[in-house]
């Protein structure tokens, strides 16, 4: 099923956070830290991220929804901090 966003909204896969550096560090969790996720598909009033980016995103800016077994999240343009 594909998730159609309205307006400036982006609608992304969140990826879990890493535990661990690859060199074997652990790392802690802070509260509001930024997360990652994969954009499935963008708004009309869109401009600055397209389907497939990376980006990060402030963690409790969004909104998570589970459809067909699938957990996305959607977030507004504006609460995008960047590419990746």
């Amino acid at each position: 099923m594909a998730i159609k966003p309205l307006k400036d909204r982006v609608v992304a896969v969140k990826e879990e956070p890493k535990l661990k550096t690859a060199s074997g560090i652990l790392l802690g969790e802070a509260k509001e830290t930024p997360a990652y996720a994969v954009v499935e598909s963008v708004g009309e009033e869109v401009k600055s991220v397209k389907k497939g980016d990376k980006i990060l995103y402030k963690e409790y800016s969004t909104t998570n929804i589970k459809i067909d077994n699938k957990d996305y999240i959607i977030v507004e343009e504006k609460d995008i901090l960047a590419t990746v």
